[in-house]
């Protein structure tokens, strides 16, 4: 690959500097910031720092005051920045700073000379936030050395807890507990954190907290928290949650927990003053958009990043990417992390491609546990032997048709549709229960579910009414139609005492719906239960009117309601890790209480919770008990040999439900216009045109300001993309604003309303490789330069894929974007590693020509 294709070291560097804020220049934004060395003006600088004027150039980046802080040694592209370790540091001391960073162009070190290794940063640091990091002088010895017991919230929330009386009393000190909302914590939880004291003692700087749902993962993040802060071994510390509604909730339990010592924020409203916090709260989602984080944050910002239920994190897109931008220690939290490298044998494996690609998607190793051990283990088994979770009691109702559907057979129905020469044809369908609601539906079996749940629940022991329950649908449509069939039901079985009340939707389509799932765990959805209206006794009991919330993916993580009773699985599930997390909604604990005046004095109801119930209408519990393949292969590209040099010809079946077109196609017309550098004028007007009426939308306007980008998206579609007679489509709109590249009507819904651009797909390349780049171990790549040749054009052209995946490196010859003398500079196992990595990671429609 000639190198007028290639940015020069200098240029890189240059656009790296500019985008953390650096300056060469006095401007509008400030004085210069960036000193040369004495002899060598900018002018001077060539394309090649090797054969600059003076030698090699030595930028000086200048804090605030205008004294030295950083010391960037620069390098030309070919060569390691490593190798300029030792030069780079006589440079540093003679200057008197401790930060240096090494760089040519593609891969960026930086390096703490008083702390430690250089590492792996992907952006530059801004001056402020270096210039924060440069007063962290942490002491890991500290982490270790403190001491931990049961009270180390307590002393954080009220430090003399211990000597008011009300403690001090064994008969009062429980209420006074209560009252103040003191945690104390149990004894796992102080075993967690001595866990991580201990690794951090052996050099660790990674770990993974695998906990059940119910055993208080908050808590113990919160004692971390405060570990490496009342250490000195974090100024600031990040917590990433994967669900949009669990950020306020975390934000809560930090104050809660903390809030005498640091303070808790959440990102999105909080972006201009975040760094006045010690905790930002965050979804990885958000920061994941366009790469948000790379922009919005310095690797330097935290000291400390905590994923909560990081086995959905790491696993959904390139978000391990994100936890290597940030310098500092990292902390998962799981209960059902995702153990990719179970029982593998990594010296005797069929194909290398299937270890790689588990060694990417592994929480243990992203974590640092690669022996498949986490730091620390809690589990269901174990807080049920202490009493702090419940076991479900299963009950294993299949019906007639999900029998025949869960047999390997399936349910065999003769179908009828209409021929294209209009006939109809009968033939026989086999249908399987992940058909269910989707092609195959059964009013009658969706009743006989509703029947069966509500006839056999669990009832709430104070009052004898119906327990609060969730019921897992199939789908949206499905939800609304159990709710309906459950409604009706109850309103037999409890004539006129809910009025279509006792069942409600809670889905993301409906308005409102995460205020449901707050008001149902408080015990008010829809208002209170008038169950026992007319008992003395019992008609001030508080307990929410709606019996049932009726869900599809809502309410399964992070969403605490200890008082649940009934769970009823009325979908098939798939997926141990959505298993384990639907089951944890009922296994913590719960005293039912109720307090009342009998005439003479206050008496008390209490009733301990000591199971749910578990309605299983798909044999879930057997599936995973006995069926499920825990080890199961990974899905490959095919790797059959070519014969004669031909690429295999593969034959698809048609699909039931369309047409699938296979003949050759030609081009009819072809028409050529050159438009100029500014564009048309009504490209423009259409954009801006387009833009007025969706931030005019009140229903989209909405979507955006709760965050749920995928309801806004969904409406622009139906609204104005699909509408007959619209002139918008997507196509129309990217030209509008010359993008080389397909985009997504989320990238457009992002610019509109958060003011983001929609990145070229040069800028995307990049930002891929870098990412691909904070992933991998540097140190055992000879050449930097050819793997990014190899990755770019492998992401960009599907004729190389073909060839790679294929292995007919002949076929190279005929190849444009990466020359057979550039692929042979790629060691072999990146030949495998990088298409691997890119499958699993990489959002390939983005890069499709436009």
């Amino acid at each position: 690959m000639s190198n007028d294709l290639e940015a020069k070291a200098r240029i890189k560097i240059n656009k790296l500097l500019e985008e953390a804020g650096w300056r060469f220049f006095d401007s509008d934004d400030g004085k210069a910031n960036i000193s040369l060395e004495s002899n060598v003006k900018f002018d001077d600088l060539g394309e090649n720092f090797e054969k600059a004027k003076g030698g090699l150039i030595d930028f000086l980046l200048l804090d605030d005051k205008n004294n030295p802080l950083v010391v960037l040694e620069a390098k030309k592209e070919s060569i390691e920045p490593l190798s300029a370790k030792e030069q780079a540091r006589r440079y540093a001391i003679a200057n008197k700073v401790k930060f240096i960073i090494l760089s040519n162009g593609n891969i960026h070190y930086l390096w703490n000379i008083e702390q430690g290794n250089p590492e792996i940063i992907t952006t530059f640091p801004t001056q402020a936030s270096l210039q924060s990091y440069s007063t962290y002088e942490p002491i890991t010895e500290k982490l270790y050395t403190e001491v931990i017991n049961d009270d180390y919230i307590a002393l954080t929330q009220l430090p003399n807890y211990a000597e008011f009386p009300e403690y001090q009393n064994e008969a009062t000190r429980p209420e006074f507990i209560k009252n103040q909302k003191i945690r104390f914590l149990r004894y796992y939880q102080v075993d967690a954190l001595k866990s991580i004291q201990a690794k951090i003692k052996e050099g660790k700087k990674r770990f993974l907290l695998e906990m059940a749902t119910g055993v208080g993962k908050t808590l113990t993040a919160a004692a971390v928290v405060k570990l490496f802060y009342r250490t000195g071994n974090a100024r600031r510390i990040l917590f990433l949650v994967d669900r949009l509604e669990l950020e306020e909730q975390a934000r809560k339990d930090f104050n809660t927990y903390l809030k005498n010592d640091l303070t808790a924020v959440v990102y999105k409203e909080n972006k201009s003053d975040w760094r006045k916090a010690e905790i930002v709260v965050t979804t990885i989602q958000s920061l994941l958009v366009n790469n948000k984080y790379r922009s919005h944050f310095s690797p330097t910002d935290f000291d400390l990043v905590v994923g909560d239920e990081i086995h959905r994190l790491v696993g959904g897109g390139n978000s391990r990417s994100l936890f290597e931008y940030f310098l500092g220690y990292k902390l998962g939290l799981t209960a059902t992390p995702k153990d990719y490298l179970k029982n593998i044998d990594v010296e005797n494996f069929d194909d290398p491609r299937e270890l790689e690609k588990r060694v990417l998607l592994d929480t243990y190793s992203t974590f640092g546990c690669e022996s498949g051990i986490p730091t620390y283990r809690y589990t269901l088994a174990q807080g049920a032997k202490d009493k702090i979770l419940v076991q479900p009691t299963v009950i294993d109702a299949r019906t007639d048709v999900t029998t025949k559907l869960l047999s390997d057979e399936g349910y065999s129905a003769l179908v009828t549709s209409i021929s294209e020469s209009g006939e109809e044809v009968t033939e026989e369908v086999q249908y399987k229960q992940s058909q269910f609601e989707k092609k195959f539906f059964s009013d009658e079996t969706n009743a006989l579910f509703a029947k069966t749940f509500i006839d056999n629940g669990a009832l709430d022991p104070i009052t004898g009414e119906f327990g609060k329950s969730l019921v897992f649908a199939v789908s949206q449509k499905h939800a609304s139609k159990l709710v309906q069939l459950i409604n009706i039901y109850a309103d037999k079985k409890w004539a006129r005492k809910y009025k279509s009340d006792f069942a409600v939707q809670v889905t993301s389509n409906v308005m409102s719906s995460q205020q449901m799932t707050v008001d149902f765990s408080n015990d008010k959805l829809l208002g209170y239960s008038q169950f026992r209206k007319d008992d003395d006794i019992l008609m001030d009991y508080k307990t929410s009117k709606a019996r049932v919330c009726v869900t599809v993916g809502m309410m399964l993580t992070g969403w605490d309601c200890p008082n649940i009773l009934n769970l009823a699985i009325m979908r098939p599930i798939f997926s141990p890790t959505e298993f384990i997390q639907l089951k944890g909604r009922g296994t913590r604990i719960h005293t039912f209480e109720h307090k009342y005046n009998d005439g003479f004095e206050i008496q008390e109801l209490s009733v301990k919770k000591t199971t749910f119930k578990l309605f299983d209408f798909f044999a879930v519990c057997e599936y995973f008990e006995e069926k499920y393949n825990y080890d199961q292969v990974l899905n490959l590209p095919s790797l059959k040999p070519i014969e004669g040099g031909v690429p295999p010809i593969v034959v698809t079946k048609p699909k039931r439900d369309g047409f699938e077109y296979t003949n050759e196609d030609i081009i009819l017309q072809f028409n050529e216009t050159i438009i100029g550098l500014d564009g048309m004028k009504v490209d423009n007007m259409f954009f801006k045109q387009f833009e007025e009426e969706i931030q005019q939308d009140v229903d989209i306007k909405r979507a955006m300001a709760e965050g749920n980008l995928d309801t806004a998206s969904y409406l622009t579609l139906e609204k104005y993309l699909k509408q007959e007679g619209s002139n918008y489509t997507v196509d129309k709109l990217r030209r509008a604003l010359k993008i080389d590249r397909k985009i997504s009507i989320k990238e457009i819904l992002d610019m509109i309303f958060n003011g983001n651009e929609i990145k070229s797909k040069d800028v995307l390349l990049q930002e891929e490789f870098e990412k691909f780049i904070s992933t991998i171990d540097v140190a055992e790549v000879s050449d930097i330069q050819a793997l990014r040749y190899f990755f770019v054009a492998y992401l960009t052209d599907p004729e190389l894929r073909k060839v790679i995946d294929t292995k007919d490196y002949t076929a190279l010859n005929t190849i444009s974007t990466l020359s057979k003398d550039d692929f042979i500079r790629v060691e072999p196992k990146m030949r495998d590693f990088i298409p691997n990595y890119i499958k699993t990671y990489v959002p390939m429609d983005k890069f499709i020509a436009a």
